[in-house]
């Protein structure tokens, strides 16, 4: 089982990029687990159709009680890709980190990995502020690897070289490490130099590029991926050579 967290700037594509790489994964003929980590509870919607789980927040705000199976928090997407929203608490109540914290332990009493044996397992994390409930999946073991997704912009190589050093911080406890760069262009100015050179300054290799494409609106519009809506597309190419790629580096790690 490859655990693999995707980290960034908020707004920088993180969850049209998960979802893509999980539905490359499944395509690919792989079990697959997305967790969106973002109080937004979006990260899963186009694997879904447009409509995501309830999250796991919403339910035991309505219910009061943890629920007994995982079917009452979780979803099954595209090529059953197993979908599952932390969510967080009502606006301007409460950390929304707790979210996170609160979803991994119920999932941990729930058995899902032992029970759905997974081969992959995606988790979508908001990457402004590595702290708290949004470093769980680095800081408690949850995820192996982290792939940092950043555009040429300043501030999303800002938000990148943080989250970067928020990962080496755990590095001697073996948790996860990170994997590489991945680069969504936005089409700034120079932003494959300037994503190429910061990526040399932290001494990690960028491992896919994703280009800036009209396609990817086009089938989220329609409630679904670009991978689902035209595999055979140059943007969906891209995210299967990411998953090809992520796939290599967890046997090397192996």
């Amino acid at each position: 089982m490859i655990r693999i967290a995707i980290y960034g700037k908020g707004g920088i594509g993180k969850s049209t990029v998960t979802s893509n790489l999980a539905a490359a994964f499944a395509s690919l003929g792989k079990r697959v687990i997305q967790i969106g980590c973002d109080p937004k509870a979006d990260s899963t919607m186009n694997l879904c159709g447009g409509e995501p789980p309830v999250p796991v927040m919403n339910y035991l705000r309505e219910y009061d009680e943890e629920p007994d199976e995982i079917g009452k928090i979780s979803k099954e997407g595209f090529k059953n890709v197993l979908c599952i929203e932390t969510g967080g608490p009502t606006p301007g109540l409460g950390c929304a980190g707790r979210g996170i914290i609160t979803t991994f332990s119920l999932l941990e009493d729930l058995e899902l990995y032992e029970t759905y044996r997974p081969d992959v397992v995606l988790y979508d994390v908001l990457g402004d502020v590595v702290c708290g409930g949004f470093a769980a999946p680095i800081r408690e073991g949850y995820a192996s690897g982290v792939v940092i997704v950043t555009s040429g912009e300043k501030m999303a190589l800002y938000a990148a070289n943080n989250i970067n050093t928020a990962v080496k911080n755990f590095e001697d406890r073996s948790y996860a490490r990170v994997l590489g760069i991945l680069l969504n262009r936005r089409n700034v100015e120079n932003e494959e130099a300037k994503v190429k050179q910061f990526a040399d300054s932290v001494g990690l290799p960028v491992i896919g590029e994703i280009p800036r494409s009209g396609e990817i609106q086009h089938y989220e519009d329609l409630g679904m991926t670009v991978v689902e809506g035209d595999p055979h597309s140059q943007v969906s190419s891209c995210f299967f050579s990411l998953a090809e790629k992520l796939l290599e580096l967890a046997k090397e790690e192996e």
